[in-house]
């Protein structure tokens, strides 16, 4: 019987797929960076067809290395980098312009426009969002003002708008399906998280025609079968959510409380909330956690732009070090006298501060700094911007109390140095799984299920396994001076 499971995991920097076999194991990857486009300060954009060709190749290499073929996949589950924009031809499949990043900020005056015009209420209460570059909306309408002839064609029901997931969901079913998840189109600006639909009036409000919108399914779903001429046999597409609700998924977080860490590109903290839209009073966001069987559950989420990113600028940018691996070890050998910080602001600042335009800066340097200093602020300001997230989460949620464990998962968190610093920074425990790739698990796990061949919620959730757990040992008066410095940093970066 065939019982292999094919997760694609199409990120901000590269994309991946992954041959789960029947006992939930890695059986084979493939992995493929591609090109990041930067046009102007600010403005972050990729190839879709570059992307394309990643995910292809992608998946064709962790099936060679799997030794399966198509027929011995039972499914494909989808998860991707949220928020970014595709708008493409529906006759010829092809991309209208490069995407548009979920980091790009060029919208930020219009967002600041709707602001003024009193319009975030209305979002928020609906969508669960803040009017910030951030979200997929704007992005759009930015589109269709400027590509010469996209809104006259947008109207007429000429073009397809999606997340990244719609557009690999409508090239692998050779154009049959257009359709997304309830997770991915919760993040656009568009849509009503409370009546799970699209909305009307916020369609209105960002000019955006209804026809290029998606069809809207649960995460677990029937998302159409791949074209047999990719892959050799047709394979059924049954689950699909976006990056951090597959993470959410993956990490077994299925009871109200439970909160995760994702520390890719960015940084994405979670905490189910269950049945109830919890609204935030400190700036989170309150989202849609995932939907299956028609059942919504609900998380407040805070969105950290730059984490990994920081690394990946001290490797390529700064040339510090040759690989991402090295900056733990550099940032051990760092000289604990010297409090430098960096906040990474380099496309502004998300939660709990919202800032488009606030930019990144070091503070504290001296004629001693060096590599390892840079190295060590860095891996720290993500554990500080993880900790502002946990304590805005703790003023909005009641129901589990005070007590955190943190979840963990993502390229960062295989350094113990940065772990440790998490868990005493937090003064909480960390938890880190045997099981890294959990947002490729998550997605799946949604197929898998749909599919039949993997087990339900519970048998999952007790299936999650620790890796290892690190304890905070850092006393009070020092996390306590840490943190200090650490605000004072970010209150010097804000723009306002």
């Amino acid at each position: 019987m065939t019982k292999y499971i094919l997760a694609i995991d199409q990120g901000t920097t590269s994309s991946r797929a992954i041959v789960f076999d029947g006992e939930r194991k890695i059986a084979g990857t493939g992995h493929r960076e591609f090109t990041q486009h930067f046009p102007q300060d600010g403005w972050v954009e990729h190839d879709p067809e570059e992307i394309w060709d990643s995910v292809v190749w992608s998946i064709k290499t962790a099936m060679d290395a799997a030794k399966v073929t198509a027929g011995d996949i039972a499914a494909i589950g989808i998860t991707n980098q949220r928020e970014t924009v595709v708008i493409w031809d529906r006759a010829t499949g092809q991309p209208i312009h490069n995407a548009i990043v979920w980091q790009d900020r060029r919208t930020a005056a219009y967002c600041a426009e709707l602001k003024a015009g009193g319009h975030e209420a209305t979002v928020t209460a609906r969508t669960g969002l803040l009017l910030d570059p951030y979200f997929s909306g704007t992005k759009v309408k930015w589109l269709l003002d400027h590509v010469e002839g996209a809104r006259a064609r947008a109207e007429k029901g000429e073009l397809a708008f999606g997340t990244v997931d719609s557009f690999l969901i409508w090239r692998l079913t050779g154009g049959k399906v257009h359709a997304t998840d309830a997770t991915n189109a919760g993040r656009t600006l568009l849509f009503d998280i409370g009546t799970n639909g699209w909305d009307e009036e916020l369609c209105a409000l960002l000019e955006v025609p209804m026809a290029i919108l998606p069809e809207v399914k649960d995460c677990a779903d029937d998302f159409g079968t791949t074209e047999t001429d990719l892959f050799g046999a047709a394979i059924p597409i049954l689950g699909v959510a976006g990056d951090q609700h597959a993470a959410t998924i993956g990490q077994a977080c299925f009871e109200p409380g439970m909160v995760k860490s994702t520390y890719g590109t960015g940084c994405f903290a979670l905490l189910n909330t269950g049945a109830d839209m919890v609204p935030s009073q400190n700036r989170l966001l309150t989202t849609i956690a995932y939907r299956i069987d028609g059942k919504t559950t609900y998380a407040l989420e805070g969105s950290i732009f730059i984490a990994g990113a920081a690394v990946q600028w001290i490797r390529d940018g700064l040339k510090l070090v040759s690989h991402a691996s090295e900056t733990g070890p550099l940032a051990r050998s760092a000289d604990p006298s010297q409090n430098v910080y960096m906040v990474p602001a380099f496309v502004g600042l998300g939660a709990p501060w919202w800032d488009a335009e606030a930019r990144g800066a070091i503070y504290g340097i001296t004629r001693n700094t060096g590599p390892a200093e840079i190295a060590k602020a860095a891996l720290e300001a993500v554990c500080y911007q993880t900790r502002d997230l946990l304590q805005a989460m703790r003023k909005d949620w009641t129901g589990g109390g005070s007590e955190t464990v943190l979840r963990v998962d993502g390229g960062m968190v295989a350094s113990d140095w940065t772990m440790q610093f998490l868990a005493d920074i937090l003064d909480a425990p960390v938890d880190r799984p045997t099981i890294l790739e959990t947002t490729a698990l998550g997605a799946a796990w949604l197929a898998g299920m749909k599919a039949g061949v993997w087990p339900g919620m519970a048998e999952f959730a007790r299936g999650w396994a620790r890796d290892r757990r690190f304890e905070p040992v850092m006393d009070q008066a020092t996390r306590d001076t840490k943190v200090k410095g650490w605000d004072d940093a970010v209150r010097r970066t804000l723009s306002r």
